[in-house]
């Protein structure tokens, strides 16, 4: 889903021409007797399609025939927080919100908070606290990002095992571009920023979260900066990797959907991205095998970044406030729906009891990965206390055009990120 993560810039003038869909709703059977009306804000992608949504939205209306919603699609998937800002800059917030970053959101009293009695169904009900108090229902756990690799090319290029340590993951590149064969697919075209930022949250992950899994928080109080040379050695990596030509700076102009199609098409041996990724590999019948690993550390020492969270946020001014936090509960806690999120989307759900349909082999190999090795933060996706300041992740993905673009090295873009940090506020 997750994922991740986008910039957006819809004129404030278009949004109330495009934010409705469907001008009756779900449940408008109901309507007649005073049926609730709760709007919802979602977002598409490959996996999640219009499809998906309605009839995800009809199983909860049909048990709750007393609440109508109208469904409100986001631009693109990772312009879903940026959306929902400028629709509450324009007197619009959407009452239920799936996947919106609450930071921002809920320090200035916009989110309801959600009680340890609501939050009792929930394996880690804790997950992402903004000043102690919980907005948004931890769902779903998503690796962000693995690296799922083609093991048709693999074999070409004289492979025989994914890398362990970061050495052999410059081997095994080193390998492949010998066989004139891309080592890594990476997008970012577009509305799609966020997709050239998955082998930094990648480094992040594996090099700077693992020995200082508090990082943020310690940017947030000043005692950190993004210059760190910590952090700007996992920043450099990216940039060798890109100066060794190993990720394809054409990806720049890929969309997201485009990125994925790329890697399927067998375009690259390599494809950073999130967990979600299954789910279109094992609903497809591919001229090779694909593979999954997590990004390498020096040591070898496995690595998983990872965020639990993604479900509803509610806005705590809505008009039908009870109708839209029984909404949020009941979509995201319907055995069916998770079902279908499973199937579409590789979700991995933290419900307590819940049990997962049978799945392809590669959702099995990610959750042996998620199950392998250390969990840390996904960088970029972090939604509590240790979050990014609100506004920063779209800086981010900029900046991790930059650096795909061969513009920008380790020490420029980790300055860039201190500069934009103080511009939002930050020490």
């Amino acid at each position: 889903m997750r994922k991740a993560l986008r910039p957006g810039a819809l004129a404030l003038l278009l949004i109330a021409a495009c934010a409705p869909v469907g001008s009756g709703g779900y449940g408008s059977n109901a309507s007649a007797g005073g049926a609730k009306e709760v709007s919802f804000l979602v977002f598409e992608t490959p996996n999640l399609t219009p499809d998906y949504w309605d009839t995800a939205i009809k199983r909860v209306t049909d048990a709750h025939p007393d609440i109508k919603v109208k469904k409100i699609v986001a631009p693109s998937a990772g312009e879903r927080t940026a959306y929902a800002k400028q629709l509450l800059a324009s007197g619009q917030l959407p009452d239920v919100m799936q996947a919106v970053a609450p930071s921002g959101f809920a320090e200035s009293g916009h989110l309801y908070a959600w009680s340890e009695k609501e939050l009792a169904a929930y394996q880690y009900p804790g997950s992402n606290p903004l000043g102690g108090k919980i907005y948004q229902l931890p769902y779903n756990t998503q690796p962000t990002p693995l690296v799922y690799y083609n093991k048709k090319l693999f074999a070409r290029a004289g492979i025989t095992d994914p890398p362990r340590t970061y050495a052999e993951l410059l081997a095994t590149a080193a390998k492949l571009k010998a066989k004139d064969i891309n080592p890594f697919v990476v997008g970012g075209g577009g509305k799609d920023a966020f997709a050239a930022a998955y082998p930094w949250i990648a480094l992040v992950g594996a090099d700077v979260y693992r020995e200082r899994p508090d990082f943020l928080v310690r940017r947030r109080a000043g005692e950190a900066r993004f210059s760190d040379p910590l952090f700007v050695r996992a920043t450099q990596k990216l940039a060798d990797l890109v100066k060794k030509g190993y990720i394809d700076k054409a990806g720049l102009s890929r969309d997201y959907p485009s990125t994925e199609k790329a890697f399927l098409d067998g375009k690259g041996a390599m494809y950073p991205m999130g967990s979600w990724f299954a789910a279109s590999v094992d609903a497809k019948e591919l001229p090779f095998g694909i593979g999954v690993f997590a990004w390498p550390t020096d040591d070898g020492t496995t690595v998983v970044p990872a965020y639990t969270g993604g479900g509803p946020i509610v806005n705590a001014h809505a008009k039908n406030l009870e109708a839209a936090k029984t909404f949020a509960l009941a979509f995201n806690q319907n055995t069916a729906n998770n079902d279908v999120l499973v199937k579409t989307d590789a979700a991995i759900i933290a419900i307590k009891g819940y049990r997962p349909p049978t799945m392809g082999p590669v959702y099995q190999d990610t959750l042996k990965v998620l199950r392998s090795g250390k969990v840390v933060n996904a960088f970029t996706v972090e939604t509590g206390d240790d979050a990014l300041l609100p506004g920063m992740s779209d800086k981010v993905f900029a900046i991790a055009q930059q650096i795909v673009a061969g513009k920008t090295d380790g020490a420029q873009a980790a300055e860039l990120l201190d500069q934009e940090w103080a511009k939002a506020g930050g020490r």
